[in-house]
């Protein structure tokens, strides 16, 4: 369980993100979450997924199959039945490497094509991301190509999207192409500006 000493700190970063999800509902929030640990990891996802259907969101969420059932069991215990209608699950692996390897057009294609739906019929929705980038054959870099194209579109949509990346035993170059491709970044008890974050026609 997690100890009642930070659950304070987490209250008021989670105010904090709340508030600025408030503020700038037609806004640009890409947030990058660096976690460490899958019990900080599910706190956060649940409590995302729970505030994002408490304001009216539907929650895009894209998760591996692995901890998809453990979240999905424990929101079923703080949410109704109507309220779990809300999610629209994304299995991760399908998602990342639907053309058969990690290729940032497709994925953003794929991307395109879940959100679509909702963009169309002017819905409101938030999204989650798991990335699972140690798995990853292919060359880092790509990651960022693709982090440049899903920051444009959330900017031009206007929509919370959260991209969770493990952060233990991340590579420096990664953590600096992650931290110049997202705005905000989420930290374990903190919601900060990302001040090497660089608009995706000056990353280009």
């Amino acid at each position: 369980m997690v100890e009642i000493s930070n659950g304070i700190a987490k209250r008021e970063m989670k105010s904090k993100m709340n508030q600025l999800f408030e503020d700038e509902k037609n806004g640009h929030l890409h947030v990058l979450y660096k976690y460490n640990g899958l019990e900080n990891y599910i706190i956060q996802v649940l409590s995302y997924v729970q505030d994002g259907i408490a304001a009216g969101d539907y929650v895009i969420l894209i998760e591996n199959s692995r901890l998809y059932p453990i979240i999905r069991k424990e929101l079923s215990t703080r949410l109704t039945k109507d309220q779990m209608e809300f999610i629209h699950y994304v299995n991760s692996l399908e998602f990342y490497w639907s053309s058969g390897s990690y290729h940032p057009p497709s994925i953003a294609d794929y991307f395109s094509k879940t959100i679509q739906p909702y963009v169309e019929n002017k819905i409101s929705f938030r999204a989650w991301a798991h990335v699972e980038w140690a798995t990853m054959e292919e060359p880092l870099h790509l990651i960022k190509d693709l982090e440049v194209i899903v920051d444009e579109a959330v900017n031009l949509l206007s929509f919370p999207l959260i991209c969770a990346y493990e952060g233990n035993k991340m590579p420096d170059y990664l953590k600096t192409s992650l931290m110049e491709t997202h705005p905000y970044v989420l930290l374990e008890d903190d919601f900060i500006v990302s001040e090497e974050y660089q608009p995706s026609n000056v990353v280009k």
